[in-house]
């Protein structure tokens, strides 16, 4: 299955292809989709996104398998696998507890052996207590946090491991308004595993 973005420029380069062609004509949808099947760049995509399905379902099946024993949630997402609540963090606080490493460790593993190519976005959030701009360095603090742990203790590529923070938003919120006690599943980190990128 293409992507969104795939269609669009094969779409595009289908259409410059009939108006350089001096195709005054209406073209039928149906003429349209046969003429961009036959051409290689469609051929091509359809390929990739093939493999990168592929991978993404690869990737799925080992992260349950690896991770079935933590609280972990694991979403396939369109071309990437989301890993949710992998590291929660005390109130105001950016330190990595001992209770998460063991879970991170058993990512790395899998990561490390059988998609080392793939991109990870580690991204951080917080409760709403606090104002936004410092509850986006803390976000991003915590991002950071479990990233080096990826890195450095795991062995993970440093380059192939981005930290990005989502602080407070609203839209990302767990427990939406909770802070403090009530809202300790807004203070956490999740990962991003995306083929695209890499």
């Amino acid at each position: 299955m293409l992507t969104n973005t795939s269609k669009g420029l094969l779409l595009s380069v289908a259409m410059s292809a009939l108006v350089l062609g001096g195709c005054s004509d209406y073209v039928k949808k149906s003429d349209l989709n046969a003429a961009v099947q036959q051409l290689p760049a469609f051929q091509q995509l359809q390929s990739k996104d093939q493999n990168l399905q592929q991978q993404i379902t690869s990737l799925k099946s080992d992260m349950q398998a690896k991770l079935a024993k933590y609280d972990a949630r694991i979403t396939a997402m369109q071309g990437r696998i989301k890993v949710g609540n992998v590291a929660h963090f005390a109130f105001d606080k950016s330190t990595l507890q001992d209770s998460d490493k063991a879970m991170l460790d058993d990512f790395a593993k899998v990561m490390n052996a059988h998609h080392a190519n793939a991109v990870v976005t580690v991204e951080g959030f917080t409760d709403p207590a606090g104002s936004a701009a410092f509850n986006k360095k803390l976000g991003m603090q915590r991002a950071e946090a479990v990233r080096n742990y990826l890195v450095q203790t795991d062995g993970m590529n440093a380059d192939k491991v981005r930290a990005v923070s989502y602080g407070e938003a609203h839209n990302r919120q767990v427990q939406p308004g909770k802070w403090g006690p009530a809202g300790s599943e807004n203070r956490h980190v999740s990962l991003v595993i995306d083929y695209a990128g890499s």
